[in-house]
C-alpha cells in the first residue's frame, strides 16, 4: 500500500519531468533550414522606419528603375513560392505610390499588413533563430596622385586587355589566355603586385598599400589629389579569384581575438608589423580593377546609385535581389570626439542593390553607409546580429 501511494505521489512529477525533457529536446533541435520562410499573419512584426521618408522614396524610385530593366517574365524563388519580375515590380510600384501620399507610420504599417506577404531570410545555417550577420561598408576617401612619385607608389589598375570573361552553361569564368591559348586563372594579387605584369594599366596612385586594399574591399571610393580636388573611382571588374578574409587570417594565427577584429585594429597591426604586411595582404588573392566614377555617387551591382543607409549588398544567388526588404539590427551612436558611445536599434526598409565577394549565403547582409566620419565608423565596427525580411504584394495569380 505504501509503495502504491508512493508511486501515485511520484507519477505527476515523472510526467512533469518527461514533459520538460521533451520540451528541452524540441527546443534544442535546430529548425529545418530554409533560404526563406513565409510568415503567418500572426508572426508579422510592426513596420517602423527610423530614417527619413525622402531617402525611402528616392531609393524606392531607383529600385523601380532597376526592375523595369529586368526580364519581366523571369521567375524568382521565395522559398517554396515563386514570382515573376513583373509582379515584384508591381509590388514595389504600389509601395512607392503609398509612400508618395506621405502616410503616417501607423497607416503605412496597416497598408503593408493588409496588402503584402512577408518572408524572412533563413539566416546563418549554424545559428538558431534565422539570425543574419549585419556588417557595413562605405565610400572612403584616400590621398592619391596621377603620377607615381613618392609617397604615391601604390597603383589602382584599370581592367587590362588580358582579362577575359568566357560564358558557358556552368556560369561565367574570368581568366586569361596563356601562351598556348588555354584559358587559365587570372593572376592573383600577389602576382600582380610583385611582378609588374599590369604595368601601363595604372589609373591612379595611392600613398598606402592598405588604403588600396580597402578600396578593393569597399569597391568604390574618392581620391583626394595633391591640389585638393576630389575624384571618384568605382568597381570595373575583378580577377575572378576567391575572396579570403585577412581578419580571419589574423584570428586563425592568434594575432587577434575575433571580437577585436575591425578595420582600425587591422590597420594598427599592419603599421606595427610592417614586415608581415605584404604576406597578410597577399592572403587575399582577389584583385579589383577600377575606373573613374561620376559625381552622383557610387553605383551598386544593380547599376543604380546607392542610397546611404538604405542600399544593402547580399548574395543574389541565395536571396531575392529584386524585392523590397526590411532590416532589423542595431547601429552605433557616435560622440563629438568620434568615439562610439553606444548602440541603438536599426529598423528600416532597405533595397538589395549591391553584391560583394565576401557576402555569401542567406546569413549575411552588408549595409551601405555612404561617406564621411559616421559612415567610416559604422562600416568599420558593425558585426551585428539582425533579421532580414522581404515583402511581396498579395494576390499573385495562382497563389
Amino acid at each position: 500500500m505504501v509503495i502504491g501511494l508512493r508511486l501515485s505521489f511520484l507519477a505527476p512529477f515523472a510526467l512533469l519531468a518527461a514533459a520538460i525533457s521533451l520540451a528541452t529536446y524540441f527546443f534544442f533541435i535546430p529548425e529545418r533550414y530554409q533560404p526563406l520562410h513565409r510568415l503567418a499573419p500572426d508572426d508579422i512584426r510592426v513596420f517602423t522606419d527610423d530614417m527619413d521618408m525622402g531617402s525611402l522614396i528616392e531609393c524606392s524610385r531607383r529600385q523601380v528603375a532597376y526592375l523595369k530593366k529586368q526580364d519581366p517574365e523571369k521567375i524568382i524563388a521565395f522559398g517554396t513560392d515563386y514570382y515573376d519580375n513583373r509582379w515584384l515590380l508591381l509590388s514595389l510600384e504600389e509601395f512607392l505610390a503609398k509612400l508618395e501620399q506621405h502616410p503616417r507610420a501607423d497607416e503605412l504599417d496597416l497598408f503593408l499588413r493588409d496588402n503584402y506577404l512577408l518572408y524572412q531570410a533563413g539566416g546563418r545555417k549554424d545559428r538558431r533563430g534565422r539570425h543574419m550577420l549585419v556588417t557595413g561598408y562605405y565610400e572612403p576617401t584616400f590621398e592619391g596622385s596621377l603620377t607615381d612619385l613618392p609617397p604615391f607608389l601604390t597603383p589602382l589598375y584599370t581592367p587590362p586587355k588580358s582579362l577575359v570573361t568566357v560564358k558557358s552553361n556552368d556560369g561565367d569564368r574570368i581568366g586569361r589566355y596563356d601562351h598556348n591559348n588555354h584559358l587559365v586563372d587570372y593572376w592573383s594579387r600577389a602576382e600582380i603586385e610583385t611582378t609588374g605584369v599590369l604595368a601601363g594599366n595604372e589609373l591612379v596612385f595611392l600613398k598606402d598599400p592598405f588604403d588600396a586594399f580597402l578600396l578593393h574591399v569597399q569597391g568604390s571610393g574618392k581620391i583626394r589629389m595633391p591640389d585638393n580636388t576630389i575624384r571618384s573611382v568605382r568597381f570595373a571588374g575583378s580577377n575572378g579569384l576567391r575572396y579570403n578574409s585577412i581578419g580571419k587570417l589574423l584570428v586563425d594565427e592568434k594575432k587577434m581575438a575575433l571580437e577585436d577584429v575591425n578595420i582600425p585594429a587591422i590597420r594598427a597591426y599592419l603599421i606595427d608589423n610592417q614586415k608581415e604586411r605584404q604576406r597578410i595582404l597577399h592572403h587575399n588573392p582577389r584583385f579589383i580593377f577600377f575606373e573613374w566614377g561620376d559625381s552622383q555617387g557610387p553605383r551598386g551591382s544593380s547599376g543604380e546609385i546607392l542610397t546611404p543607409g538604405r542600399s544593402i549588398a547580399l548574395d543574389g544567388s541565395a536571396l531575392p535581389g529584386q524585392a523590397l526588404g526590411y532590416l532589423v539590427s542595431r547601429m552605433p551612436t557616435v560622440g563629438v570626439d568620434g568615439q562610439i558611445t553606444g548602440w541603438k536599434p536599426l529598423t528600416r526598409f532597405v533595397f538589395p542593390q549591391d553584391s560583394g565577394a565576401a557576402i555569401k549565403g542567406t546569413g549575411r547582409v552588408d549595409i551601405f553607409w555612404g561617406d564621411g566620419e559616421y559612415a567610416e565608423i559604422a562600416a568599420n565596427h558593425m558585426k551585428e546580429q539582425g533579421k532580414l525580411y522581404f515583402l511581396v504584394k498579395k494576390g499573385y495569380p495562382g497563389e
